[in-house]
């Protein structure tokens, strides 16, 4: 079946997110999705806000920059929260935008190169292992984890372009792909995705998660043309109508080789957290 989440988009104000919360536990909504948006709240607080209210709803962030973190306190972190609620977490990696990683000082000349060793280690850390490198941006000297998550915690990963892609098929057990990704995208994403899995010899099961941009009400289709336009998407990208016009989407792209689908509102929805509740009540019922 269709694994169908949403996005709390970060301009939503933390004291709000109780009832974020709520609503996609209580809607019957598998998937809750925070990002780590510089410079609104850390996706690590987030998500262990919503866990913490939480019983049931998985919750992802998607992403954390890696040039924002040092992987050893990404690890804790990740594996902290990943004990308190086994399954339920589910932690994303990616570049970062590059404009807001030189604001922080945190630009580097090789992202591919960072996250390559960001997500080594990572791996390494959270299986138990003893980890040593001595990377051109990652170094760690004889470090290992004393808390553990209590089952295997997925590590996912961000990308857009061929190289950053067929990385995640390498390293990563999933892949997010953005908003502006359409069906015919998300195919071509697969193919290279398949390309690093094969160079890596791996056969486990690998995760394509998709944003898919919506909105409803008398000037849905206005909104997502409008951010279609602005950050420039791919032709067939976005939804705006009925839940059986979202749902009818989410099938295609599940068609192009989706496993997860995750309705990203725009920024001027009037109501993001009754989105939320949307997406459970309305939609997710009409998903097979």
């Amino acid at each position: 079946m269709t694994v169908l989440g949403a996005v709390a988009l970060p301009l939503i104000p933390p004291e709000d997110l109780a009832a974020v919360s709520d609503a996609a536990e209580d809607s019957g909504l598998d998937e809750l999705w925070l990002w780590e948006d510089c410079f609104w709240g850390g996706g690590i607080a987030t998500a262990a806000t919503v866990l913490a209210r939480t019983q049931r709803v998985r919750v992802g962030i998607g992403v954390m920059p890696v040039p924002l973190r040092s992987v050893a306190l990404t690890a804790m972190e990740v594996a902290t929260l990943a004990r308190i609620h086994p399954g339920r977490f589910q932690p994303g990696f990616g570049h970062g935008v590059r404009g807001w990683m030189a604001q922080i000082g945190g630009d580097v000349a090789s992202p591919m190169t960072l996250l390559r060793e960001h997500l080594g280690a990572l791996r390494g850390l959270l299986s138990g292992d003893t980890v040593t490198t001595t990377g051109r941006y990652v170094r760690l000297d004889t470090v290992a984890l004393d808390t553990l998550p209590a089952t295997p915690t997925p590590i996912l990963a961000a990308a857009t372009g061929p190289r950053t892609l067929r990385l995640s098929g390498e390293l990563a057990d999933g892949t997010i792909l953005t908003s502006r990704t359409a069906p015919d995208g998300v195919r071509a994403a697969v193919e290279l995705i398949d390309e690093g899995r094969a160079k890596a010899g791996r056969t486990e099961p690998h995760r394509v998660i998709v944003y898919l941009s919506t909105a409803t009400g008398p000037d849905g289709a206005r909104r997502v043309a409008a951010k279609a336009a602005e950050h420039g998407f791919q032709q067939g990208a976005g939804v705006a109508g009925s839940p059986e016009a979202i749902a009818e989407a989410i099938h295609n792209y599940v068609q192009a080789g989706a496993d997860t689908v995750v309705l990203e509102p725009t920024d001027d929805d009037p109501d993001p957290v009754g989105f939320i509740a949307f997406a459970g009540q309305q939609v997710r019922p009409l998903l097979y």
